[in-house]
């Protein structure tokens, strides 16, 4: 029987384009997991997307798992749009190259592991945890500008 884990998301960028941060917290069996980082040149969907990679690399074996994200990009890319683009090798419908290429494929291959749920929540609503992940993301991109920013998983 698989482990159960909810991972919720929420990536930032400051400027957009600018610093950018994201944060994934892990929960199982009633205990939370905190991952974070950052890049100092990044996107909102970047962020977004890193946010989620993050948080499925953290898992140590096969787990069913619910993603829970404020990112329509990520949700509707992993649930609607990827499947099409690996078809069309990386191109999106109307013929041009998938933006954020090597994010997405990282992204496709840390989920393929699981038994995935996809979620999207309203941000900014008030949600516990996306309220978290979002102070979280933006401290990590607020530490990157300022400069006293490490990298942690």
């Amino acid at each position: 029987m698989l482990t159960e884990v909810v991972i919720y998301t929420d990536g930032c960028s400051l400027d957009n384009p600018g610093p950018g941060g994201w944060a994934a917290i892990l929960v199982c069996r009633g205990q939370e997991r905190v991952v974070t980082g950052g890049e100092p040149a990044s996107t909102n969907n970047r962020a977004e997307l890193q946010a989620a990679i993050v948080g499925l690399e953290a898992l140590k074996r096969p787990c069913r798992v619910t993603l829970i994200s404020d990112s329509q990009y990520v949700i509707q890319g992993m649930t609607q749009w990827v499947n099409g683009w690996q078809k069309r090798a990386w191109r999106t419908a109307s013929g041009d190259p998938v933006k954020n290429r090597e994010l997405w494929e990282r992204l496709v291959l840390a989920a393929s592991v699981h038994d995935m749920h996809w979620e999207w929540v309203k941000g900014h609503a008030g949600h516990e945890y996306n309220e978290r992940c979002d102070v979280l993301a933006k401290d990590e991109a607020k530490r990157l500008r300022a400069g006293g920013y490490t990298e942690k998983r």
